[in-house]
C-alpha cells in the first residue's frame, strides 16, 4: 500500500522484460503463422502459458497490442496533409497507397491479422487520420470531375480502402514480388476511384533508388 507521499512501485525489471519478450515473440511468430497459439508464442518468448496471463488476459489482448503498435508505426510513416497538399487527387491516393504498401509489404501476414475482427476496430481508430486524407482526396477528385461521382466521398474512400486490402490478400496468398505489389495497389486504388489503369500508371510515384557510394 502506498501513501500520498510515496510514488507507486515501478514494475519489476524481469516483468517488464517478459512483457517485451512476449510482444516481440508475437510479432515474429504471427508473421510466420497468423493462427499460432498462445502456447507457441509463449514458448518463443521463453515463458510458460501461465506467465503470459500475468501480462495479457487473453491471446486477443496480446495480439491487439502487437497490431495496434504496428498500426501506429505505419500511421506515423504516412504522408502528412502538408506533403499531399500540392498534389492532384489521383496523385494523393497513389502516394498514400505506395507508402502504405512500403510499410506493410514485409509484414503481410501480420497486416492481414490486423484487419480481422476483433482487432479491426482498434486499428481503425489509429488509422482515422489516414482515412480522412483518403476521403478528402476522393472529395476533391469528385468535385473536379476526375473520379467517379456515383457514390459520395466517404463511400468511395471505403471502396478504395477495400481495394488496397484485396491487393494485400492476393499478394500474401500468391507471394507477389514487392515491386509488382506496389504497382497493383496503386492501380487497384485508383481503378476503384474510377481512373483507368493507363492514367493510373502515370500517377504512380517514382520508386526510390538507392545510391551506391564509390569507395574512397
Amino acid at each position: 500500500m502506498t501513501t500520498p507521499d510515496q510514488p507507486g512501485r515501478a514494475p519489476r525489471r524481469d516483468a517488464t522484460e517478459n512483457r517485451a519478450a512476449l510482444v516481440e515473440a508475437a510479432k515474429t511468430v504471427l508473421q510466420q503463422d497468423p493462427d499460432a497459439s498462445l502456447e507457441t508464442i509463449a514458448t518463443a518468448a521463453g515463458l510458460s502459458r501461465r506467465a503470459v496471463y500475468g501480462h495479457f488476459p487473453s491471446r486477443d489482448d496480446l495480439v491487439r497490442e502487437v497490431v495496434t503498435a504496428g498500426a501506429a508505426r505505419i500511421a506515423a510513416a504516412m504522408p502528412t496533409s502538408a506533403d499531399l497538399g500540392a498534389l492532384p487527387p489521383a496523385a494523393r491516393l497513389a502516394a498514400i497507397a505506395v507508402t502504405l504498401w512500403a510499410e506493410v509489404s514485409h509484414v503481410r501476414s501480420m497486416a492481414r491479422v490486423a484487419i480481422r475482427s476483433p482487432f479491426i476496430e482498434s486499428v481503425a481508430e489509429v488509422f482515422a487520420p489516414l482515412r480522412a486524407q483518403v476521403r478528402e482526396a476522393c472529395a476533391l477528385g469528385i468535385a473536379e470531375g476526375t473520379m467517379r461521382d456515383d457514390v459520395d466521398p466517404a463511400t468511395l474512400g471505403r471502396l478504395v480502402e477495400g481495394a488496397c486490402i484485396a491487393v494485400l490478400d492476393e499478394a500474401t496468398r500468391s507471394g507477389t514480388p514487392d515491386e509488382s505489389g506496389r504497382r497493383m495497389v496503386v492501380l487497384s486504388a485508383l481503378g476503384m476511384a474510377g481512373i483507368d489503369w493507363r492514367t493510373a500508371m502515370l500517377s504512380e510515384p517514382i520508386a526510390p533508388t538507392t545510391t551506391v557510394k564509390e569507395p574512397a
